[in-house]
């Protein structure tokens, strides 16, 4: 009983505790509600006190920024008023500019009008009295002009010459003595052998009874060995000598090397010699191809296509005159650097065009055309450089020199080709070429004779005095050479000389 009278008031007591809270609690509560209350109050009346000054502020600053803004519209408008008056006044001015040019050019084609009608009167003018002047004279405009050429000759002959002669004489010496010590240096400084190379078609053999098994059993023998080198074969009563016969000195080399590979083997038969026959190609491929990587060696030109080096190792076996070609290639590249380096030309394009130069003649019995242009679609299809070209097409004078290396070229080439001893040539040409020279000679109008001397390097023409004058002499000589220049192929030069002499004679009686 005591127990539950305690449980109860407990209960009771916990109870009026609960609802002594609550009420305390909402009494804090609206105490601290008006206390809120109060704070935010305060805080909106600070903010609202804040907005006012913000925006008093603001409607300030908006004021001064519209001031300062239509004062600087002002300003700018101002100034494009002032741009605008001068751009009209520039404006009027080039107005009144054009205006006076149209004004000076219809005064210009006015003047120009009325001097074409001047000019055009003088002619008028001009061609009538000149017409007057041939009626009156006898003679036209032409033959009054030669009369008068032919008179001012004869008068002042005699110092016409001379004047030419003091100006050839100088200008001749003057770069006669430079030239002669460029040629000489160059020459010093290169120094080849003069040996002459002949492409041989004679084949030794060690006796004449070695003819017969040549020829085989019913020409057998002789009939194969021709029919695969392409080479005549020519057996005759020269004792201890078989001649092979052939316009391509390649086939005739190989057909060489395999006789004498033959002879040495004594097995003469058409299946051996079919066997020599490409053992002899191969031998001589070999040698075209070592040929021709010595001379590139030898000059130093490393970047030619391999297929050229190889064309190049066939000179070795072609000659032209008895001067071996690939020697006279290899000289003549040489020369043409020089030559360059003493007058500052580019040595290099002259050292590769004088080694190329001739590089045509390796094939000229295989291709139509002349060597020259067969060399020149050689370098154009392996892509030699244009300037190289340029600088090797001209060495014969089929074209016409583009550069000074082209020059330069030509003279190595015609060094090398007319020094003594370089070259051999047969009686027959020989006589003829003395004959043509001397035919050419006489051909002109006042010439009495003429003499080939120095082996064909100078004619010796004597004309007639009194059909020939000093004036006319120089003419003719001149006209004497260019027409050799143009009929006529000859390595070097050939030097003219007239020859023209009064002989007065008397007697005493």
């Amino acid at each position: 009983m005591e127990q539950l009278l305690l449980i109860l008031v407990t209960a009771f007591a916990l109870v009026i505790g609960v609802v002594l809270g609550y009420f305390a609690r909402q009494s804090i509560a609206k105490r601290d509600y008006k206390a809120l209350e109060t704070k935010v109050q305060s805080r909106l009346d600070y903010a609202r006190q804040k907005s006012q000054e913000l925006l008093t502020e603001a409607r300030k600053k908006q004021n001064e920024i519209l001031e300062r803004s239509k004062k600087e519209e002002r300003e700018k408008n101002e100034e494009l008023f002032k741009r605008e008056k001068f751009i009209l006044k520039r404006e009027n001015a080039i107005d009144q500019k054009f205006s006076d040019y149209e004004n000076k050019k219809k005064a210009f084609n006015s003047k120009v009008k009325r001097l074409k009608d001047i000019q055009r009167e003088i002619e008028e003018l001009k061609e009538k009295t000149e017409k007057e002047l041939e009626v009156v004279a006898g003679l036209s405009k032409e033959q009054a002009k030669e009369e008068l050429y032919v008179k001012l000759e004869r008068e002042y002959e005699v110092d016409i010459i001379g004047k030419i002669n003091k100006l050839e004489r100088e200008g001749e010496e003057r770069y006669l003595t430079r030239a002669k010590e460029i040629l000489s240096t160059v020459v010093q400084k290169y120094s080849s052998a003069q040996v002459n190379e002949l492409t041989t078609t004679n084949v030794s053999l060690p006796d004449d009874d070695i003819k017969g098994r040549i020829i085989g059993k019913e020409g057998r023998n002789i009939k194969a060995l021709e029919k695969l080198t392409g080479v005549e074969i020519i057996v005759d009563d020269t004792p201890e000598t078989v001649v092979l016969s052939s316009f391509d000195p390649i086939r005739r080399h190989i057909a060489k090397i395999a006789l004498e590979k033959l002879i040495f083997d004594g097995r003469i038969q058409p299946a051996k010699i079919e066997e020599m026959v490409e053992k002899a190609k191969e031998e001589l491929s070999n040698q075209i191809k070592k040929a021709g990587e010595n001379v590139v060696y030898e000059t130093g030109i490393i970047d030619l296509d391999p297929k050229i080096v190889n064309i190049l190792g066939r000179l070795n076996f072609r000659s032209s005159y008895g001067q071996n070609v690939l020697t006279h290639s290899l000289e003549v590249s040489f020369l043409a650097e020089m030559l360059a380096e003493e007058i500052g030309a580019n040595a290099s394009v002259c050292k590769k065009a004088g080694l190329l130069h001739d590089i045509g003649k390796a094939l000229d019995h295989q291709v139509e055309g002349s060597h020259v242009c067969i060399g020149m679609r050689i370098l154009e299809k392996f892509g030699v450089e244009e300037e190289v070209i340029n600088a090797m097409k001209s060495h014969h004078e089929e074209y016409p020199y583009e550069s000074i290396e082209a020059v330069l070229v030509q003279t190595a080439d015609s060094i090398s080709g007319s020094r003594p001893g370089a070259r051999k040539d047969s009686l027959e040409n020989y006589i003829k070429r003395l004959n043509e020279l001397e035919d050419i000679a006489n051909s002109f109008n006042g010439v009495e004779r003429s003499y080939a001397i120095q082996a064909g390097r100078e004619v010796r023409v004597l004309v007639t005095p009194e059909k020939v004058s000093d004036l006319e002499a120089r003419k003719m000589t001149r006209e004497i050479a260019n027409k050799i220049q143009a009929n006529l192929k000859y390595p070097g030069e050939i030097k003219v000389t007239l020859i023209r002499e009064s002989r007065v004679i008397d007697y005493a009686r």
